[in-house]
């Protein structure tokens, strides 16, 4: 592993160092997981976890300290206090500024939220975080001590980053890899924007094993039912704008990021994932649920292939090699990342749909847990996003927005309950 500390700071990995730049008070970078526990949370335990798992995590107890080129973590021994929730998730945050650590532990009644930046982790990586403040949670609730561990981002006599640390961009990437094409611009929904700081959430909570069956009818994973959905929801909104002309369509884009662990051996809990972009083209006719799906098997078949995404991981570690980029002074990358972001970035989606999977606990902390949330950041080139999270045969759909326009929502939902499903909504407005 080569040199990368340089005493008590190190560089953000490759896909952490755009996120600083793009913060905003719209765009705070910031995703929310959650534990929803079956009784009040107990707050003076909550702190002695989280104190516990700060010490042990150093790769996420940092803080975002501003350089002459780019943005570095320097590595705190402070760890944070909890806080109440008392703002609308995934906004009540500066990262560029009085954020003391680039995540934050709140509650609410029975409830455990860690909102933590994309600076320094993805989901992949926050669930762990999270999961171990939970077991250390249940062991204080039940009068253990909890095993001691040892610190993941500790400073190393030999200056290197830990295997949970390493940046995994770096790692996997080969030099000769060509770039994958660049996809057309996207089908964006004309909504209004709401007042900056605020983001409505609706989620949608159903029996994981009923919605398994239900993709069995149909021949395919439930991400792929998911996914389907989606599309024919955005296919008849878009069919529906009066006097809407055919040459005022764009492809409808999702965003579906995937964690390249699963693919490629890593243990890091940094940022290691790429998104991958399935999309249905309107100009081309109305789509079908089997055309969709059949389109879906075969996309998938060929994007999540090895050799087809390390093409992704060339095109994003290649842009930091060039002497030009790394020399340009940070006050000038700040104005610049946005624009490039939204043009590069989110002109490219008309939504994303994130899917985390099954959350798995054999301890017994796992007992106390009724289910698991998450919710995407929030996004002003996308302001409708979705995430998706199964635990303990609960799976939970939320829609993160930053337009009270609802119709999105609401014609996804009812064609979950048209297929008979049984769905427990919630919204935070």
């Amino acid at each position: 592993m080569k040199k990368e500390i340089k005493g008590n700071w190190y560089k953000l990995d490759n896909a952490g160092k755009l996120y600083p730049s793009i913060a905003s008070s719209r765009v705070s970078t910031f995703f929310r997981l959650t534990a929803v526990l079956k009784e009040v949370v107990d707050v003076d335990i909550l702190q002695a976890a989280l104190d516990i798992s700060a010490l042990k995590f150093q790769v996420f107890n940092v803080k975002l300290r501003r350089g002459v080129f780019w943005y570095y973590f320097e590595k705190s021994k402070v760890p944070p206090i909890v806080h109440l929730e008392r703002y609308y998730p995934c906004t009540s945050t500066d990262l560029r500024n009085s954020q003391p650590v680039p995540f934050k532990i709140l509650y609410f009644e029975n409830r455990i939220h860690l909102e933590i930046s994309h600076a320094v982790s993805d989901g992949a990586g926050g669930m762990v975080f999270l999961k171990d403040i939970l077991k250390n949670y249940y062991a204080l609730l039940n009068g253990e001590k909890p095993k001691k561990s040892p610190q993941i981002g500790a400073d190393d006599s030999e200056g290197a980053l830990s295997k949970y640390e390493e940046d995994a961009f770096k790692e996997y990437y080969e030099k000769k890899i060509p770039l994958p094409t660049k996809i057309e611009k996207a089908y964006h929904f004309p909504f209004k924007l709401i007042e900056k700081g605020e983001y409505r959430i609706t989620s949608g909570t159903f029996s994981a094993e009923e919605f398994k069956k239900l993709s069995k009818k149909y021949n395919t994973s439930p991400t792929k039912l998911l996914l389907c959905l989606y599309f024919e929801t955005i296919q008849t909104f878009v069919r529906g704008i009066p006097n809407l002309k055919q040459k005022e369509l764009k492809p409808i884009i999702i965003n579906m990021p995937v964690n390249l662990r699963t693919i490629f051996p890593s243990e890091t809990l940094r940022n290691f994932f790429i998104s991958v972009t399935p999309s249905i083209d309107l100009r081309l006719g109305d789509y079908s649920r089997e055309e969709i799906l059949k389109y879906l098997d075969h996309y998938f078949a060929l994007s999540l292939d090895p050799k087809h995404l390390k093409r992704y991981i060339s095109r994003n570690f290649r842009n930091e090699l060039f002497w030009h980029v790394r020399l340009i002074p940070l006050v000038i990358k700040n104005l610049m990342m946005p624009i490039i972001y939204n043009y590069y970035g989110e002109s490219s989606y008309t939504s994303s749909l994130s899917n985390l999977g099954t959350v798995k606990i054999e301890d017994a902390y796992g007992d106390i847990i009724e289910r698991m949330e998450v919710l995407p950041p929030p996004s002003e080139g996308n302001i409708v996003k979705a995430t998706v999270i199964t635990y303990n045969n609960q799976t939970t759909i939320a829609f993160g927005s930053l337009t009270d326009d609802r119709i999105i929502e609401r014609a996804f939902f009812r064609k979950l309950r048209k297929e008979g499903l049984e769905i427990k909504i919630e919204t935070n407005y």
